[in-house]
């Protein structure tokens, strides 16, 4: 066994901004698209459907932490109650999605949101969101198992496209707590090799 320090994995450093809302009327709803724009609950638990909903919205922006789950483990996300998957299709295409997860005490997370590179910049994302976040306000009207909601919060960092935090902002989010992290280098994982320029 050689003694030669191998060198360190390369590193980068990223910031992550958490973001809140404490009542429905911090909602800024933004205007909707032109066009035929709708947004769906997709309500068959299909991880299939998910994961190509992650790599897709994901994969130029180096979304990486559920890659390595099973079928089972996302399934079981999937499955909770009131967790749901609301996404947004354009002339029947999907062109992004919105993840909420369910937490304790009427705290609804924001978990996944963003739209699929080719529909970007086209003015969907802000509806999309203001329609996620409209869903996660009322999640108990169609869970009522779960308390009604009280706060509805998102993280989003500097990997993030550069109108991210802007669209968060302009639907009534307000910053509460920002963090610097290192996190290793990855290369792009698309939904597969060479669909993204770097």
């Amino acid at each position: 066994m050689s003694d030669i320090p191998q060198p360190a994995a390369p590193t980068t450093e990223v910031t992550v901004w958490s973001l809140e809302q404490t009542s429905p009327a911090d909602l800024r709803p933004a205007r909707a698209p032109e066009g035929d724009v709708r947004v769906v609950r997709s309500e068959v638990v299909l991880p299939e459907f998910s994961r190509f909903l992650y790599t897709a919205v994901g994969g130029d922006i180096r979304w990486t932490d559920r890659l390595g789950m099973t079928y089972a483990q996302w399934e079981e996300a999937l499955r909770r109650p009131g967790a749901e998957t609301w996404v947004a299709y354009e002339n029947g295409t999907p062109a992004g999605y919105v993840e909420l997860d369910p937490q304790d005490d009427g705290v609804v997370e924001i978990m996944y949101f963003g739209l699929i590179p080719a529909f970007r910049g086209r003015r969907i994302g802000g509806h999309l969101l203001s329609y996620g976040v409209a869903r996660a306000w009322d999640l108990a009207e169609r869970w009522p198992e779960r308390p009604a909601t009280q706060r509805v919060w998102l993280h989003t960092c500097s990997k993030d496209g550069p109108h991210a935090m802007d669209n968060y902002l302009r639907r009534g989010f307000r910053l509460f707590a920002t963090q610097t992290e290192v996190e290793p280098e990855v290369a792009t994982p698309g939904p597969w090799p060479g669909a993204y320029a770097s």
